[in-house]
């Protein structure tokens, strides 16, 4: 028997081989179109595939249930944005943290947890700017400015670092970095607003 989102199917897990043809089977009979895949059961138990076509090795007699859950896409971007204002957060904690240790003169922990803070912001800007490429339809001025502002800060910093003036750098963090990251608080809300327009289509 195999649950999907709740439901159960028609599909016999038994009359396939391995659990390879059952995925298979199931994209095939269009129960997960437009769907994407959030958790897979098999006997209870959260399976993933720990090296590349696991599931062609496990064979169906081993399998009791199986259980699939998926979301839409929009499900999927609203549970993202959640995750980002916890970014958000991390970001400004991160901003202060940096301040505080090039203040205190501990160049090399801040300058560790300075290109950490760096590796975070670049990833956050990736995922805004894909969210917001499918699924914010208004033209959003906050947006735009909030993008320029970060990035001119971002140069400043750049060159700043390339000066070594870390009281210079503390500064930039503590009165221009945090005001900075607050601002897309309200970008990533814009952007809830828009996946919600679109998953009431």
């Amino acid at each position: 028997m195999i649950v999907i989102d709740g439901t159960r199917t028609e599909i016999d897990v038994r009359s396939f081989e391995n659990l390879e043809q059952v995925f298979e089977k199931v994209l095939e009979s269009g129960h997960l179109d437009d769907r994407i895949v959030t958790d897979v059961l098999v006997n209870k138990e959260p399976f993933s595939e720990i090296y590349p076509n696991q599931s062609e090795d496990i064979e169906t007699s081993e399998i009791d249930s199986l259980e699939i859950v998926s979301a839409t896409a929009a499900e999927m971007a609203s549970s993202i944005t959640l995750e980002l204002y916890k970014v958000v957060n991390i970001m400004a904690g991160g901003g202060k943290q940096v301040a505080e240790l090039f203040r205190q003169a501990d160049d090399a922990e801040a300058l560790e947890l300075y290109q950490d803070l760096l590796d975070v912001t670049r990833d956050f800007l990736g995922m805004v700017g894909s969210l917001r490429d499918h699924f914010s339809l208004k033209d959003d001025n906050d947006f735009g400015k909030v993008v320029e502002e970060f990035s001119a800060l971002f140069s400043e910093m750049t060159e700043v670092l390339e000066n070594e003036d870390w009281i210079l750098l503390a500064d930039l963090l503590e009165y221009e970095f945090l005001p900075s990251v607050e601002k897309w608080k309200s970008v990533i809300s814009a952007i809830r607003e828009d996946i919600r327009e679109v998953a009431k289509r």
